[in-house]
């Protein structure tokens, strides 16, 4: 078996796997390190070709034998080894794995005793599959202090339940659902914006954390299918990936929205998230990201920028300053007030925010802007000089710099 047989087959069953493990054993590092020894081994055995039958079956009963064998030398792993052998047939192949493990999974490495960055690092690494040296490099982390975050996070996990227990690898009970999954779609949602135009770092946007991102948003939807807010999220995350190949020109600048090539739009991503969220809105239980993808929605449908139905997205931040409010979606909010009462009054409505978002790129950014509109051009240059010092991305650098040299 090439390198790429095995790499599609890893994507292809390691999570899989690892949930149903991590399931059994409450415990999602030790999962995933019994996966990773499996698939050492399966690179050792099936170098010559030597692929069996049901290579996820395979992968399934070494991992539960690695796992078997981690347990068996420490004594701490006593009780562990018992519920493997208790829920875990002899003929055991993985192919059981249910939606409601590979949901626990996902949730568990979203628990709220991690800190953020271990969540998404966790998230990557147990449920994507990413390798150590891939999540460290997506965040300009050295390896060996990305090991340490994920050794950590492990470790807080396993005590991290009731009175000192393993943290639960299921999915929360009815009445600490809705925040457990506010706390997953946030995680998924940092994922993206980061893939979508990267904080820091050489490279403008990184297209495979935004993939990540879309393609564990599906699986959400999978799982829990009449959630309003995943369907919103998926919706928007669509929505956004539809323009993504008119975002940078050919020298890798960023494309303003106002300046991309709409009819390069990918109109079936378009078409799919419409009909996500019109599925969202029919539940009659609106949350911020129903209504964000709501907005981008009307982006999308729009004939030009100019054109954009800007009284309609004025409303609808309005709505989601109260479902989540935020100086960052009143900063929003003032864009749609420049096209719907002038620059004066999109002025008047982010200056009060200035103490709040002043260390906020895209605040000095837009006072720029509308500063420019009203004439005054030395306050909006010093305006770009602040947004300038403040961004990382390149490409936000390189567009703000072009802005300063006209």
């Amino acid at each position: 078996m090439d390198e790429a047989q095995l790499e599609r087959v890893y994507h292809e069953e390691a999570t899989r796997i690892r949930a149903a493990l991590a399931a059994r054993l409450g415990d999602v590092g030790l999962a995933e390190d019994a996966v990773q020894d499996a698939f050492v081994e399966a690179i050792e055995h099936w170098r010559d070709g030597a692929i069996p039958a049901n290579p996820g079956g395979w992968l399934a009963t070494t991992a539960r034998r690695k796992a078997i064998d981690r347990l068996r030398r420490v004594w701490v792993g006593q009780d562990k080894l018992a519920l493997l052998a208790a829920t875990m047939t002899d003929s055991w192949d993985g192919t059981d794995t249910g939606d409601d493990e590979l949901l626990g999974m996902i949730f568990a490495c979203c628990h709220p005793a991690l800190p953020r960055e271990s969540q998404i690092a966790l998230t990557l690494r147990a449920v994507c599959g990413l390798t150590t040296a891939q999540i460290a490099a997506a965040f300009l982390v050295a390896e060996p202090a990305m090991t340490q975050r994920l050794l950590r996070a492990r470790k807080t996990l396993r005590s991290a339940g009731e009175n000192g227990a393993p943290a639960d690898v299921r999915v929360p009970d009815p009445d600490q659902l809705a925040d457990r999954l506010a706390e997953v779609l946030a995680v998924v949602y940092l994922v993206f914006n980061e893939g979508y135009l990267a904080s820091t770092g050489r490279q403008p946007a990184r297209r495979d954390l935004a993939a990540q991102a879309v393609t564990l948003t599906r699986l959400l939807h999978r799982l829990m299918p009449r959630e309003p807010e995943v369907l919103g999220l998926l919706a928007l995350l669509l929505l956004h990936e539809s323009r993504a190949a008119t975002r940078f020109d050919g020298w890798g600048r960023l494309v303003r929205l106002a300046d991309q090539d709409r009819t390069r739009w990918n109109q079936s991503l378009i078409d799919e998230a419409t009909r996500l969220l019109d599925q969202a809105i029919a539940m009659r239980s609106p949350g911020p990201y129903q209504v964000q993808a709501a907005i981008a929605a009307l982006h999308a449908q729009a004939e030009d920028y100019e054109h954009t139905d800007w009284r309609q997205i004025r409303l609808l931040y309005d709505r989601l300053q109260e479902l989540s409010p935020s100086p960052v979606v009143l900063l929003n909010r003032a864009v749609a007030t420049r096209y719907v009462q002038g620059p004066h009054a999109a002025l008047a409505e982010i200056e009060p925010l200035a103490q709040d978002l002043d260390g906020y790129r895209l605040f000095h950014a837009l006072r720029a802007g509308l500063l420019t509109g009203l004439g005054r051009d030395d306050e909006a240059r010093t305006a770009s000089e602040r947004a300038l010092a403040l961004a990382g991305n390149p490409a936000e650098r390189e567009l703000l710099a072009r802005r300063l040299s006209f």
